[in-house]
């Protein structure tokens, strides 16, 4: 008689809703769900979108995407006007952004700017990318909030919004995201192969003067991990990540 696998739990969708409103939900988008279908199938964040109407007739759309393997929040259009004024912010750069990462190295600066254009590394080879002189403009800011052997903990925000930015920035500078496999971060670091990349925080403007929707998603499980094995304090970061200086591109002088 085989024994019985235990199957994966199903994904309660509805459970890591962050933020509800008539125009916008955010949602805590976990590693490893692509949020649209590829060439390979398999579970898409799309097949759980239904569970997400909240009694609207239609299912929420995505105002902009994460990588498979990025955590955190994600931000979702409820209707054909929210997806248009959202994706007009996203695309203006008045949308604050804040990511949280664990990079291999340590660099000397406290932070910096990274501005490097990317473009397809080719035609067959899907979404990877590289930096190209002739590419589309591409700008990252950072801030280091710890270090420890062999590794820092780094805050992000991508001022322009280019597929696999932060990562091929970081890998640019000589200090890849942990478990990133395409571009460099795979080690034996601890933390494993998962990429410990999180879109930590959202700051998505409003209309008519109101106060901007503020959004935040906690540290996934395999980041907190690695930060408390090296003996860091995960909310400590967390708290230090929301303090750092970044304004939306839209807002710079």
């Amino acid at each position: 008689m085989n024994p019985t696998v235990a199957s994966e739990p199903a994904l309660d969708i509805a459970s890591r809703v962050l933020h509800r409103d008539g125009m916008m939900l955010v949602i805590d988008k976990p590693a490893g769900l692509a949020v649209h279908k590829g060439p390979k199938g398999g579970e898409t964040l799309a097949d759980h979108l239904d569970a997400l109407r909240f009694g609207l007739p239609n299912a929420p759309e995505l105002a902009h995407r994460l990588d498979k393997d990025t955590s955190g929040c994600l931000v979702l259009g409820r209707h054909r006007k929210a997806l248009a004024d959202l994706g007009k912010a996203f695309a203006d750069g008045t949308v604050g952004k804040t990511y949280m990462a664990v990079v291999r190295g340590v660099p000397a600066e406290a932070g910096g700017r990274i501005e490097l254009k990317l473009s397809k590394r080719s035609p067959t080879r899907g979404w990877w990318m590289t930096v190209d002189p002739r590419g589309q403009e591409a700008i990252s800011e950072w801030r280091k909030l710890a270090e420890g052997e062999g590794f820092a903990v780094l805050a992000l925000s991508p001022l322009t919004g280019r597929t696999h930015q932060l990562r091929v920035h970081l890998d640019a500078i000589g200090h890849p995201i942990l478990g990133d496999s395409i571009y460099g971060g795979a080690s034996r670091l601890p933390g494993g192969p998962i990429l410990h990349l999180h879109s930590r925080r959202v700051v998505i403007p409003q209309h008519k003067g109101r106060e901007p929707v503020d959004v935040r998603a906690p540290l996934p499980a395999h980041m907190r991990a690695t930060l408390e094995r090296a003996g860091l304090d995960p909310a400590a970061l967390e708290a230090a990540a929301d303090a750092a200086d970044f304004t939306p591109r839209a807002g710079r002088a």
